[in-house]
């Protein structure tokens, strides 16, 4: 089956079968290894994308619900880690093994695309799915709450 979508503004044609999951399209044909596989089952957030705006787990997310959409990945955060949530995540030294820090940035990117000034709740909320084994979560607070003061002020 040929899908064809958007990954991070740019037009792609995916050919697998449409109910392969789009965490394996954009890793193993797109060759973007920033989503990482967790645990398969939508339960810990490392997969987490954006589908036309909205988080969602790449691992139980089949192609064929994505043709014709807009798919942003971690890589389409910035290039050069300049969008406030990486500064904010390299100054609040976030990452400890790292593994859940792409899923856990996306779905902190949709908290800040909607909202510029969370609460705690609202943080809480919004990260709620995402699992980090290493316990960064008060770090993760700091930088979301960091990064949503830089982009009020930009």
């Amino acid at each position: 089956m040929s899908v064809k979508f958007q990954v991070n503004g740019k037009a792609v044609t995916a050919q697998a079968e449409p109910d392969t999951p789009l965490l394996w399209v954009i890793r193993d044909e797109l060759g973007m290894t920033g989503t990482k596989f967790g645990c398969g089952a939508a339960l810990c957030g490392a997969c987490t994308v954006h589908l036309n705006g909205t988080p969602v787990r790449s691992c139980q997310t089949p192609l064929s619900t994505v043709a014709g959409k807009k798919v942003a990945t971690v890589e389409g955060l910035s290039r050069n880690n300049t969008h406030p949530l990486q500064v904010a995540w390299i100054k609040h030294d976030v990452p400890q093994c790292g593994y859940c820090q792409s899923g856990q940035l996306m779905s902190a990117a949709a908290l800040l695309a909607g909202n510029k000034n969370p609460t705690d709740a609202d943080i809480d909320a919004a990260m709620s799915g995402n699992l980090c084994r290493c316990g960064t979560y008060p770090r993760i607070k700091a930088a979301i709450k960091d990064a949503a003061s830089t982009m009020r002020k930009a």
